[in-house]
Formats: structure tokens, C-alpha cells, sequence
């Protein structure tokens, strides 16, 4: 009998001992074993094989070997320990998180059928001429390969500056070396030109694509197609982080400001800074990429610790970056939202025959369907929410729990016939843009138009023949696209953004607005942007007009480190919900009183969270802070240990979130 430790999908931050009968017990370690565990059966992976338990012998249960399955690499392993450790989140329930859903259910996918005269025509993929600023990014990534280091390369480029080309040219350098390649991108679904492009640039090569919008049997394959190293190149959004890739040469995150990097619940990890502790623990170069850089990947590169590659101009010799101008709304009366300006520059638009793109991220007909009589408001019964009035559907919805209602006919409180929409969406937009241009194709683009892969790429295809003169659209539109007769984009309702709470709010605007402008004159036609703002001097629409990056991210930086923000702090956020919200409050108060000491760590007072009551259910949040990582990772191993051995009555939930992008 062999004593083995095994890490199951269970809430708690330890292993557990079962017993192994037979001589397998020598090569057991990174295999998946099904086990019994309480009234059921679980699947787990194998860590260790110890000589003795703390369980008698006797009491051991049985743990049985899935052969059928190869055992997972040491590295794969070490990667999802690092999770656990700098995360704080129960081994097991990584290990399962990284796992595709069948292997986590020790089953293996169906294999798929060979498909009969699926050969062609492969298509003819013209191969841009790489710029001089290419060429040397390509040259400086591609040595650090063939040298196989680590390094953390900065591709800053503007918009439409051909980082893409880049990072096809160093993958295909990889490939020739017999090398595998992962490329993490925000959101698959959103940028179907991006995978495409992969495709047809190397059609001999074995990609797969890992996602939350592909089927269980397809993740799987991929998984073991990568486990096995027959995979060339793995594309995917956060979770491909986690792929087996036995022979990894390089990484590339494209994107990687954009927030949906960070996985909002479960184990909450950053995709892109597992991704770089991955290519460190590999010893390869790692490409993170971007237009508008996170601030703190800026400040890493500023500091040395990163090596910035520039691109300062479109790779398209005719194409220029866009003029960005400023409409002063204060100085003028807006139509539903819309200033003069922005109406007469669409128009002059569809007199020429180009596309104009007006960027709203707001969805839905109004924010609020309100009555002006007794000041009832569509609130959400299950969030401390509004329910937006989506007109085109006669619906009311809650984005936040997915709640939904008919419209009323008369108000609920009054029974006042007028009931009155405030604010606008993008349905509003597109109402009000109709009536102004009758005779334009418009198309809206957002959540609810394109609620399914089909839906969105049907209206992808649509804006490429021209189909469309002018599109509506929110942060859909932002990423990744091309469309060549697109000339003008106009910001409509980004004020809000300038005076949120989140200290991170101004960096995501900045990112946004120059993301979607970079949409505009990517070709031979020259571009506009038109930001409406009652705040025309505002050091950040300065800095848009000017495309001047750097002096935005300076003033950010300067700004943070007088305040103590990231990344001259770092934080942690412990949150609880419970069904009232002084029972989550009295758990975090008890959390502090029970916290180690640590002089360099600074516990702030538990307090609601801004979206208070979500599903029924009240939310709080204790922030902690230090000016040093290795003191504040110390505190949390404690902290946690003590957390983790306090009984809580069972309808009370909590979690921590290291490195937080939400407050």
C-alpha cells in the first residue's frame, strides 16, 4: 500500500491522504485519481507520495488512477501552486479551474472523425513589408527567443502600427525552431479578424483555440493536443494561460491593459501576470502589447524593468493617425445627446460614401425609466440598481443580475400615465440618428444585437460590404477591427468617466475613447474623432488630441504615487455577503480583529461596496495595503490561515482578491 496526497476541487487550502494499491504508486505524481469524498466521488490530482498519515491505515479510502490520462507536467503544476500561493485560493480548486470541464471529470473527449475532402485551395495570404520600427521590434523578441531568456518586452504601437505583424513574424521564428507559441487576447469572441489572420498566415501549423465560447469536448482536445505538444500555437483568452505547452518558446498578450484579463470571480488572477511568471518559470521572452499600456506595465518600462519596443506610426504608409478634436457642449443644445458638429460631420460622411461610427458605451434605450409625477425610479428588487429600459424589446433589465420586466403601463407608485426615459443608450442613439437621417443604414452594435457568435459575425460581415453607413455601438467596437471605409468615430456621453470613484476610471476612458478612435482612417482616407465634453481642457482630452500617451500616463503615475495608489502600493480587497448587510460588515470588523501585525501593512475600515446588493444578496469590503509586496504576502499567509479556521454560518460567503481592479 502507497500513501499519496491528492489536491481535490474543495474549498479548503490543504491535501488529502488516500491510499494507492498496486506498483503504479511510482510514477502517480500528475495523474488525475478519482476518489471518494464525503456522499460522493471526486476527481483530483496526484502531489505526493508520503510514507505515512495523519489518518490510521485503516481509515485511508482507496484512491483509483485514471489511466486513460497522462500525467500533468511538473511545470503545469508549479504554475497553478504559484496561483494558489500569491492568490490565496485552495490548490485543488485551481488545479480544477485550470482543467477543461470533461478532464475535470476524469473523462477523456470523443475523438473526432477525420472530415472527408475537407482539403482546398489554401488562401493566398499577402505578407505585409515589415516597417523599420517592425524589424527591430521582431529582431530585439526574436534573439531573447533563440537565446531562451526571460524578458518582458513592452510592444507600445499606435493604433493600427502593425503590432499584429510583429507578433506573427516572431511566432513564425519560433515555429522554425520546432517551438510552441501562446497568444492571449481580451476577447476571442470579439476579434474574429485577429484568429482568422492566424489561421490563414500558417495553414500547416496545428492551432487551437481556447475559450469560454468553445464546446466542453473542443477545450479538451485542445488541452490534451498542447498537453501532448502537438498544438503549434494556442489562441485564447484568459484561461489559455493555463494550457500545457511542453515546448514554449514564446508568449504574447495582446491587449494587455484591457481589464477582462482579470478573472472577476473563483480564483481571481491576472492572466497577464500569471502569463509573465509562466515565461520566467520557462526562461522565454513574454510580448505584452498595447496602444494605451496599463500604468503599471508603463511604470515597469520606464524603470528598466521591462524592455519597451516602440511603434510610433501606422503601418500603412497613406494611413495618418486621426485629428482628434473636442466639441464644447456647454455651448450648445444637444439633440438626444447628439451636438451640431458631430450631426453635420456624419452627413458630410454620407455625402462622401464612408462609414461613421458613433461610440456610446452605454446599451439599452435609456438608464431609467423614471416618473416625473412622485419620482418613482426603475429600480432593480434584487440590486442596488437601475433596471435600463430597453425599448426595442418593450423590456426592462437589470445588466447586473439579469433580471427583466415588461414595461409598465402606468406607474407602479401614481399610476401617472407618463412615464419618462432619462439618460440615453446606444438604442436611443440609433432611434434619434434615424430620424436625422432617414435614408442611412444604421447599425447598432452592442450586447443585445450581437448576443450570439452568429448575431456578430453576420453584422461584422455586414459593416465590410458596406452594408452599414452609420454604426452605433459600445466597447464591442473598440478591439481589433478594421474596417477600411470607417472615417469618423464620435465619443457621445464619456464625462461621466472623468469623476468616478475608481482611481483607475481616467485610464480605462483614456484607453477606450483612443481604442475606438484608432478605429478611424486606418487606410488611405484620413480620419476625425470628435470627443463631446462640457471639460474641453481636460488634461486627459488634452492628451487624446495631442496622442501623446506618455505625458497622460506621467501625470497618472505623479498623481498615484502622492496618493499611494498602484503600482507604488500594493493592495488586497477581502470581501463577504451575506442576506444583510451588518452580518458582512460584523464578519470583516471581527477579520481586522483578529488580523497579525505587521507595521508595514495598513487595514482600512469595512465599508458597503459601490454595488451594495447584488442577487439578493448585501456585499461589503475591507481593503488592505502596503508598500511592499513580500510584507503584504506575508500578512495574507497568516491572515488567510486564520481566516480559513473560523466557522461562519453557512449563507455568509467571502473571498480575497489580490492585486483588486475593482473597489
Amino acid at each position: 500500500m502507497t500513501i499519496v496526497q491528492i489536491a481535490l476541487d474543495v474549498p479548503l487550502p490543504r491535501l488529502f491522504d488516500y491510499r494507492l494499491d498496486g506498483e503504479a504508486s511510482a510514477n502517480a505524481v500528475g495523474r488525475l485519481a478519482k476518489v471518494s469524498f464525503g456522499n460522493g466521488s471526486k476527481v483530483g490530482v496526484v502531489l505526493g507520495v508520503v510514507e505515512q498519515s495523519e489518518q490510521p491505515a485503516e481509515k485511508l479510502k482507496t484512491a483509483e488512477l485514471i489511466d486513460a490520462l497522462s500525467s500533468l507536467p511538473a511545470d503545469w503544476i508549479e504554475l497553478c501552486s504559484f496561483c494558489a500561493r500569491y492568490y490565496h485560493h485552495p490548490l485543488g480548486q485551481v488545479m480544477a479551474f485550470a482543467l477543461p470541464p470533461l478532464l475535470r471529470k476524469g473523462k477523456l473527449p470523443r475523438a473526432l472523425k477525420p472530415k472527408v475532402g475537407a482539403g482546398g485551395t489554401a488562401p493566398i495570404v499577402i505578407v505585409p513589408t515589415a516597417t523599420p520600427d517592425q524589424e527591430r521590434a521582431i529582431a530585439a523578441i526574436v534573439a531573447i527567443a533563440a537565446a531562451q531568456e526571460f524578458r518582458t518586452f513592452l510592444l507600445h504601437g499606435v493604433t493600427g502600427s502593425g503590432k499584429t505583424e510583429v507578433y506573427l513574424r516572431a511566432i513564425e521564428r519560433v515555429l522554425a525552431r520546432g517551438g510552441q507559441a501562446l497568444m492571449l487576447v481580451p476577447e476571442i469572441a470579439l476579434t474574429p479578424q485577429l484568429e482568422s489572420r492566424v489561421r490563414n498566415r500558417f495553414p500547416q501549423a496545428h492551432i487551437v483555440s481556447a475559450h469560454s465560447g468553445v464546446a466542453d469536448a473542443a477545450r479538451s482536445r485542445a488541452f490534451l493536443a498542447a498537453l501532448e505538444g502537438k498544438a503549434d500555437i494556442v489562441l485564447g483568452t484568459r484561461l489559455s494561460v493555463f494550457m500545457p505547452l511542453p515546448r514554449l518558446q514564446l508568449i504574447v498578450v495582446d491587449e494587455e491593459h484591457d481589464t477582462s484579463f482579470k478573472q472577476q470571480e473563483g480564483l481571481r488572477y491576472s492572466a497577464r501576470d500569471v502569463a509573465i511568471y509562466r515565461a520566467r518559470q520557462r526562461g522565454i521572452p513574454i510580448v505584452l502589447g498595447s496602444a494605451t499600456p496599463s500604468l503599471e506595465t508603463f511604470h515597469h518600462a520606464e524603470g528598466g524593468r521591462y524592455t519597451k519596443l516602440e511603434l510610433p506610426e501606422r503601418a500603412v504608409a497613406a494611413a495618418e493617425l486621426p485629428t482628434v478634436v473636442t466639441v464644447d457642449t456647454r455651448k450648445e443644445k444637444l439633440q438626444d445627446g447628439l451636438s451640431a458638429d458631430l450631426i453635420a460631420a456624419v452627413g458630410e460622411r454620407l455625402q462622401r460614401g464612408e462609414q461613421s461610427l458613433l461610440f456610446l458605451n452605454r446599451r439599452g434605450y435609456a438608464p431609467v425609466l423614471a416618473c416625473p409625477a412622485c419620482g418613482w425610479i426603475s429600480h432593480c428588487r434584487r440590486c442596488a440598481a437601475n433596471l435600463v429600459l430597453h425599448l426595442a424589446d418593450r423590456r426592462l433589465r437589470c445588466h447586473h443580475c439579469g433580471l427583466e420586466m415588461a414595461i409598465p403601463h402606468a406607474c407602479p407608485d401614481c399610476g401617472n400615465l407618463d412615464l419618462q426615459p432619462f439618460g440615453r443608450g446606444t438604442q436611443r442613439l440609433e432611434e434619434r440618428l434615424a430620424a436625422i437621417f432617414p435614408d442611412a443604414r444604421i447599425l447598432r452594435i452592442d450586447r443585445d444585437s450581437a448576443d450570439s457568435p452568429k448575431k456578430w459575425q453576420a453584422l461584422l460581415a455586414a459593416i465590410h460590404a458596406g452594408e452599414a453607413d452609420i454604426l452605433v455601438g459600445t466597447q464591442m467596437l473598440a478591439k481589433g477591427h478594421d474596417f477600411p471605409k470607417l472615417t469618423l468615430v464620435g465619443v457621445v456621453g464619456a464625462d461621466a468617466a472623468l469623476f468616478a470613484a475608481d482611481f483607475r476610471a481616467p485610464e480605462r476612458l483614456f484607453a477606450q475613447i483612443m481604442q475606438v478612435g484608432g478605429r478611424s482612417g486606418r487606410h488611405d482616407l484620413p480620419g476625425d474623432v470628435l470627443i463631446q465634453t462640457e471639460y474641453p481642457d481636460h488634461p486627459l482630452y488634452r492628451a487624446l488630441v495631442e496622442h501623446d500617451y506618455a505625458a497622460f500616463a506621467n501625470a497618472q503615475l505623479a498623481e498615484r504615487e502622492v496618493a499611494g495608489f498602484p503600482p507604488f502600493a500594493h493592495q488586497a480587497m477581502l470581501r463577504a455577503e451575506a442576506h444583510e448587510l451588518k452580518e458582512a460588515l460584523a464578519f470583516l470588523q471581527g477579520a481586522v480583529q483578529r488580523a497579525p501585525t505587521f507595521p508595514e501593512v495598513l487595514l482600512y475600515d469595512p465599508v458597503p461596496m459601490r454595488l451594495a446588493r447584488l442577487k439578493n444578496r448585501e456585499r461589503a469590503q475591507l481593503l488592505v495595503e502596503s508598500h511592499s509586496r513580500p510584507a503584504l504576502q506575508a500578512f495574507l499567509i497568516d491572515w488567510m490561515e486564520m481566516l480559513y479556521g473560523l466557522k461562519v454560518p453557512r449563507e455568509m460567503r467571502w473571498h480575497l482578491d489580490v492585486d483588486p481592479l475593482e473597489f
